[in-house]
């Protein structure tokens, strides 16, 4: 005889084994192995529903997994801190439902960044913003740095009202033994430009800007960001292409080494801005919202396609080309992805560097232009670089510039 559902659970249709397998396979991102440990944990999960009269759909949060590992690790008597593979779990099973159209709530509440939470910082941002040009994600990096400056004056028991040249030296000399000498004296431009602020505003009367002294880092010094070409192959070369997430990897740095592209413009390339017809991408300047358009070369759009057809999940919440290989299959958000897969790779292909940040395929192509012969002028273009001695205002990309001189694809 069967056991009669709780009655939370007598009208929710659940995916079955058969409908869970089907569509990880679909996916392309769960291993045969890890499918089975999956399928423990959601038989567990399912054991918790029922004994607490819980519906599936409404306890895939990421609350109600917690709760779910209370529940496991007070029964086992074990430590629910090692229960990690339950959150895994039970995002691939949330998965499912959602591409079976079963209602799930969202994971975890969307949290908002709301506006600053003083005047002064309210009337800062407006003012880097109208009058300054900084765009959005500029101005909230130097809403942070300001945030810092006003935490340490605070545990000084002072305020910005206050503000002196003996407090702000004090200031970045205590970030200098937190922080990179390059994030040091990003954080000393930023109060440099605050002081300006205070001044034109009348909130203090002594220009303090000029006396800002931030950390100098001669050029000769700085690490060399740019590999061998013959190591920009070999990094190509070492990229496992059997796998969904080698197919994105090997697209992902094959597109930045050919194009000298940062770490944000590849991963806020969409999948509207490929045009197949014409042969082009539609990128833009992370920092302006500047547009421009480079040719697809056909090596790349290769590449590209077969990541398209055979790496990239057919169901995804965003429109983003690359994404996360693991459930929910969001866009990559931060440059640090980016970086993670370069270093990976790079180990791969033994490749030792003392610098492999994200942009150091950018660097890369951009030493292989000069290697080449390509004039500094058209080079700084092609790179949005406005002066060819800096690497932070952006301009239009020509793209017949970049036809004519474009390096072969690395192989």
């Amino acid at each position: 005889m069967n056991t009669p559902l709780p009655k939370s659970q007598q009208s929710e249709r659940v995916p079955s084994a058969q409908d869970i397998l089907r569509v990880w396979r679909g996916d392309r991102c769960v291993r045969a192995s890890t499918a089975q440990q999956y399928l423990q944990w959601i038989g567990r999960f399912r054991c918790y529903c029922r004994a607490l009269d819980l519906g599936e759909g409404p306890e895939l949060t990421l609350d109600g997994v917690k709760r779910f590992q209370v529940w496991y690790a007070g029964s086992r008597k074990i430590n629910a801190a090692n229960l990690g593979l339950a959150i895994s779990s039970m995002r691939s099973l949330r998965r499912v439902h959602e591409i079976m159209a079963m209602p799930v709530p969202a994971w975890q509440p969307i949290e908002r960044r709301g506006p600053p939470a003083t005047a002064v910082l309210r009337h800062f941002a407006a003012h880097l913003r109208q009058h300054v040009g900084n765009p959005e994600v500029t101005i909230r990096k130097k809403l942070d740095h300001v945030g810092k400056l006003f935490e340490h004056l605070r545990r000084s028991g002072k305020s910005w009202r206050r503000l002196s040249l003996p407090e702000i030296d004090a200031f970045l000399i205590d970030c200098a033994s937190h922080f990179a000498r390059s994030t040091t004296a990003d954080i000393a431009s930023t109060v440099r430009s605050f002081a300006r602020f205070l001044l034109a505003s009348g909130r203090i009367r002594t220009d303090l800007a000029d006396g800002v002294i931030s950390p100098v880092q001669p050029k000769l010094e700085r690490t060399r960001r740019a590999l061998p070409w013959e190591d920009v192959q070999r990094l190509l070369r070492a990229v496992d292409t059997s796998t969904a997430r080698g197919l994105r990897d090997h697209a992902m740095l094959l597109m930045m080494s050919t194009y000298g592209l940062g770490a944000g413009e590849v991963i806020g390339l969409q999948l509207q801005d490929i045009d197949w017809n014409a042969g082009t991408l539609q990128m833009s300047r992370p920092k302006t919202g500047v547009n421009f358009v480079l040719p697809l070369l056909p090596p790349v759009a290769k590449v590209l396609a077969r990541y398209l057809r055979h790496g990239r999940p057919s169901h995804t919440p965003t429109r983003h080309v690359f994404v996360q290989m693991k459930v929910p299959f969001g866009a990559l958000t931060a440059s640090s992805a980016v970086r993670h897969v370069l270093i990976k790779h790079a180990k791969v292909a033994g490749i030792q560097a003392p610098y492999l940040g994200s942009h150091v395929l950018r660097h890369s192509n951009a030493a292989r232009q000069l290697d080449v012969g390509t004039k500094v002028r058209v080079l700084s273009d092609l790179l949005g670089h406005r002066d060819p001695e800096s690497v932070s205002a952006y301009i239009r990309i020509a793209t017949q510039s970049l036809r004519e001189v474009s390096l072969p694809v690395p192989r």
